[in-house]
């Protein structure tokens, strides 16, 4: 399963727009759009979310899972656990 946040930062990861993921996954670009303003885990068609995974793995992600190991080597950016709301003040 693939968070809204994960799709957010592997995008900007890579540098591109939401127009740009929709047209590296065949995907429609509301699609793309309704999946990342999702909360937690992107609901919907698995072909979808299959496609838009494949797209960012093509283009060089790798999406990690909950307690799952990193085996591919690079940079990378994962969340340990959500921290306290940022302060504005």
């Amino acid at each position: 399963m693939i968070t809204a946040a994960q799709l957010r930062a592997a995008r900007a990861l890579l540098g591109i727009d939401q127009k740009k993921l929709a047209e590296l996954s065949g995907v429609s670009l509301p699609t793309i759009q309704r999946m990342e303003a999702s909360d937690g885990n992107v609901r919907g068609v698995i072909e979808t979310l299959t496609k838009v995974v494949e797209a960012l793995t093509e283009a060089g992600v790798e999406l990690i899972g909950e307690n799952a190991r990193s085996e591919g080597g690079g940079r990378g950016v994962r969340m340990r656990r959500p921290g306290p709301p940022h302060s504005t003040t």
